[in-house]
């Protein structure tokens, strides 16, 4: 059965002279649209502020300065305004004198830390570290910078030398975005604003994340692994340490398994009096992304954790109340995410934000203003005040207004006798009279959801007169551990089984063609693109990106071998659990479908190998096929002409096969 539950009919329905007046989104309109992000408040409560991102296509960069805007209202600001440099991830001090960003501005284009005064005057760089600075926090009194940098036999080597041999002789040894490892390691330094020498703060063979001064400056957190081989487990803990070189940092809680696995980049936050520290914690370690992460509060003096609030779902940026009796996080549901406030005594959980909405971050005021950043399937992340009332806050999309989006509708079916959801996007507009090409789009994870925001591609596809089907098979978050974990080392059955369930039900009720459906994805988006046409005659296109098929040739080739082994185990003893879940390469010639393979050049998340090696079967079985790579670039694409030519690439290969006479 279809159960299809129409949303947000009004923004569609309300103008009818603007509906007639818009136009389609086109791929121009892809590049107009702005990234809002990074949101926080200026200390007293009177202002908001955030990164804005945009393509700058004579560049061809993504482009990012820091704005503000009143939280009484009005037209925000640009702060930093700077044509040919980014600034990101600002901060202020406790006086609102001091605000300090991370830029890529001067001539050797590092990213370094930059301080400037909020009343105006040139911008300072305040650090020059060889490599530069991946994070940082400032000190309350605005004097001192604890950064995140790294440190190894190959950072700071100047482009006119020739780099020293990279040396390997540890278990993880790659990975996306920095590259080869071999000694490299993320180190903490102390560095006085006003300038002199860093004085490095942790040591060993350890790395360090998410560094932050504790509101009265006394003390430094951060988050590290500093158990036996670190790279072979998941055990992240909580620190604390004086701000001093010889300091040595003190471990909170006592629990083996993630505290605040860095992959989820949520800071540990503070108390207002500095006596606590929220953070998320994870099941152990072989559940490793499969478990929910949830809230944990640490007392600082005695080191004692304890969990708050286990409702079994994805929690994210713990930050706590005005008065330090409440928490706030975000908390996601079944394909939304909503901001919701914790009483830690009660476990009571009050939602702040609700309906078919994601929220992606969210800022808190000094007197528990809060300011959500989220959208809904018709338009981007904005900021908006959601306590104590609601309102924008900005409209940088406000575009946007003058175009026909597609209509959004959630979809289920029974899939083994599970409920299986999703989202379905139709074209403006679609009267229903006619069954449409469809294009099925495949999630990122596994453990991830397709939830109510805008989907620019989706929108593009739907533009051009497609059904577009986002399904959160079996394996997605939002519905808890038990729905997650149950692919666990058994990718490629349930999660097929649930996609063709829901496509059937589509087709069934006169939406879809079901000889004209196509598929794709990007990361386990591609790997399970490749399950579903290696299970499925069906489909008369794919686009698989970024995906692998042949994990048993793809051990040690990306940056996963930890995860693997907790998984799967490894492949010279548990050959048949890797051959299970390797079947779209051993058994390729099961395959039919016309299918582009996308992947990016520098990936290491997961590497061009996996690409590579399904066009060569496909290839050599006369299979309809193509090879695209994007040359330089990491797992997520960045480079705007890059990110338009798979958007634009992707629908001429749909176009051409399932609009075809």
């Amino acid at each position: 059965m279809l159960l299809m539950r129409p949303l947000l009919a009004s923004a569609f329905l309300s103008n009818a002279a603007l509906a007639q007046e818009a136009t389609l989104l086109t791929l121009d309109d892809v590049h107009r649209i702005a990234d809002v992000s990074e949101p926080f408040f200026a200390p007293d409560g009177g202002a908001v502020y955030y990164t804005l991102s945009t393509h700058n296509l004579e560049t061809d960069e993504t482009v990012s300065d820091i704005w503000r805007v009143a939280w009484s209202g009005g037209a925000p600001v640009n702060v930093t305004n700077t044509d040919d440099a980014s600034e990101w991830r600002a901060q202020l001090s406790a006086d609102a004198a001091t605000l300090a960003y991370l830029s890529d501005a001067g001539d050797e284009e590092e990213t370094q830390v930059w301080v400037r005064s909020v009343k105006g005057g040139n911008p300072r760089k305040a650090t020059s570290i060889a490599g530069g600075v991946s994070d940082f926090s400032l000190s309350p009194d605005g004097k001192r910078l604890v950064i995140v940098a790294e440190t190894g036999s190959g950072v700071g080597v100047a482009e006119d030398k020739t780099a020293p041999p990279i040396v390997i002789d540890r278990f993880k040894f790659k990975e996306d975005g920095r590259g080869y490892l071999g000694d490299n390691r993320r180190h903490l330094f102390l560095v006085d604003v006003k300038g002199g020498e860093p004085a490095q703060l942790t040591q060993g063979a350890f790395d360090h994340w998410m560094p932050q001064w504790s509101p009265d400056g006394s003390l430094i957190s951060f988050v590290s692994k500093r158990r036996a081989d670190p790279d072979r487990n998941n055990d992240y803990d909580v620190f604390v340490m004086l701000p001093e070189a010889s300091a040595a940092p003190r471990r909170l809680g006592d629990y083996e398994g993630a505290d605040n696995d860095a992959d989820f980049e949520s800071r540990p936050a503070w108390s207002p009096d500095s006596k606590r520290l929220a953070w998320l914690r994870s099941r152990e370690d072989k559940w490793i992304y499969y478990s929910p992460s949830e809230l944990v509060i640490g007392d600082v003096e005695t080191g004692v954790a304890r969990d708050v609030a286990r409702i079994d779902r994805w929690c994210y940026a713990p930050r706590w109340s005005a008065d330090g009796k409440a928490l706030y996080a975000l908390v996601e549901g079944d394909s939304v995410m909503h901001v919701a406030r914790i009483d830690p005594d009660t476990d009571a959980v009050e939602y702040l934000t609700e309906g078919a909405r994601f929220a992606y971050d969210y800022a808190v005021g000094p007197a528990d203003e809060i300011a959500a950043l989220d959208g809904d399937p018709t338009r981007p992340y904005e900021l908006r005040a959601v306590s104590p009332e609601t309102r924008a806050l900005t409209r940088h999309n406000a575009w946007l207004d003058g175009r026909r989006l597609g209509r959004t509708q959630t979809v289920s079916a029974k899939s083994g006798g599970v409920d299986i959801r999703g989202l379905l996007v139709t074209p403006p507009d679609y009267d229903g009279t006619a069954p449409l090409p469809l294009i099925v789009r495949v999630h990122g994870g596994p453990v991830y959801q397709f939830s109510h925001e805008f989907m620019a591609d989706w929108q593009y596809f739907a533009a051009h007169g497609y059904a577009v089907l986002g399904v959160n098979p079996r394996g997605s978050s939002g519905r808890g551990f038990d729905f997650a974990r149950a692919i666990y080392a058994d990718w490629g059955k349930k999660d097929v089984k649930d996609v063709l369930a829901v496509i059937d039900a589509v087709v069934e009720s006169g939406v879809a063609d079901g000889n004209r459906i196509g598929v794709g994805g990007w990361s386990y988006g591609g790997i399970l693109t490749d399950y579903l046409i290696a299970s499925d005659t069906r489909f008369k296109a794919a686009v698989s990106g970024a995906g692998m098929a042949n994990f048993l040739g793809g051990y040690g080739a990306d940056q996963y071998a930890r995860e693997y082994e907790f998984e799967l185990g490894v492949p010279w003893r548990d050959f048949k659990t890797w051959r299970r879940v390797s079947y779209p390469f051993y058994e390729a010639d099961r395959i039919e479908s016309p299918t582009l393979f996308l992947c990016a050049g520098a990936d290491l998340n997961v590497p061009c190998l996996g690409s590579e090696q399904m066009y060569q079967a496909l290839r050599s079985l006369g299979v309809e096929t193509q090879l695209v790579i994007y040359p330089d670039e990491n797992h997520g694409l960045a480079v705007p002409s890059y990110l338009a030519d798979r958007l634009r690439r992707s629908l001429d290969w749909y176009d051409n096969r399932l609009k075809a006479p």
